[in-house]
């Protein structure tokens, strides 16, 4: 098997998103062929939506060009660990596939927190990888905070 990274493509979305203020999170689902079914950066802001994160927006848009609510085979590349949020609803889609970038210690629903995949009333545990681009996405995260707080 060839392992064939998406995260350049949701490091895209990331810098969007921090061009239009948003934490700069961004995610690419990929169909079971690997293509490109959704990409989104978060709009939390923009829409004033709490639940505008990119992995949902991405799941969003690729259950309606599937005209499903699951989303089996699929892959999920995203810069930043999954919150417990994302997680569920990346669970209840049956997501194949989750690979991420960043760890968050602080909000993280993976490998921290909730570990929403590995509690026992997940109804779906999709694989994950972590670290893949990882100081790429821990970087821009880190200078959009400074920024902030410049």
């Amino acid at each position: 098997m060839t392992f064939t990274s998406h995260m350049q493509a949701a490091l895209e979305e990331a810098r969007a998103a921090a061009a239009r203020g948003e934490v700069p999170v961004g995610a690419v689902l990929l169909d079971p062929a690997g293509r490109v079914a959704a990409r989104a950066g978060n709009r939390t802001r923009e829409l004033r939506d709490p639940t505008a994160h990119a992995e949902i927006l991405a799941l969003r848009a690729a259950c309606a060009a599937a005209g499903s609510e699951r989303l089996p085979g699929h892959v999920l590349y995203v810069t930043l660990e999954p919150c417990a949020m994302c997680a569920a609803a990346l669970a209840a889609a049956r997501v194949a596939r989750v690979v991420y970038g960043a760890a968050d210690p602080k909000s993280g629903g993976v490998a921290h927190g909730a570990r929403v995949f590995s509690h026992p009333q997940a109804h779906h545990a999709p694989e994950v990888i972590d670290g893949i681009a990882a100081h790429d996405c821990e970087a821009i995260l880190r200078a959009f905070f400074a920024a902030r707080r410049g």
